[in-house]
């Protein structure tokens, strides 16, 4: 299992950005995928979870109307959108699943927001 986060960088605050995380290994489209993202001196946290098909998102509540999860399961590819990005947002984002009794995580992207 690989999982291949891109997409971050250095946003200023009300800024968009994309995240992208590519999945290989297993069959993709079986599977529920979750970002999470972790700050500096904190605690990885869960930010959002979309169920196979698609049909089903979740989002915590500090991200709640800003971030939308997607997935193409023809690209093995479940992204992050997130729109009116605060400085509060920077972190390092994961990207994650789980197969049978073991989670899966990718090496993480960085986002900054910062002007």
């Amino acid at each position: 299992v690989q999982l291949v986060e891109s997409g971050g960088g250095l946003v200023q605050p009300g800024g968009s950005l994309r995240l992208s995380c590519v999945a290989s290994g297993f069959t993709f489209v079986r599977y529920a995928m979750s970002w999470y993202r972790q700050a500096p001196g904190k605690q990885r946290e869960w930010v959002s979870q979309i169920y196979r098909g698609g049909g089903s998102t979740y989002y915590t509540d500090s991200v709640k109307g800003r971030f939308t999860i997607s997935r193409d399961d023809d690209k093995n590819t479940v992204y992050l959108q997130m729109n009116s990005l605060k400085p509060e947002d920077t972190a390092v984002y994961y990207c994650n699943t789980h197969l049978d009794l073991n989670t899966y995580w990718g090496q993480g992207t960085q986002v900054t927001v910062s002007s």
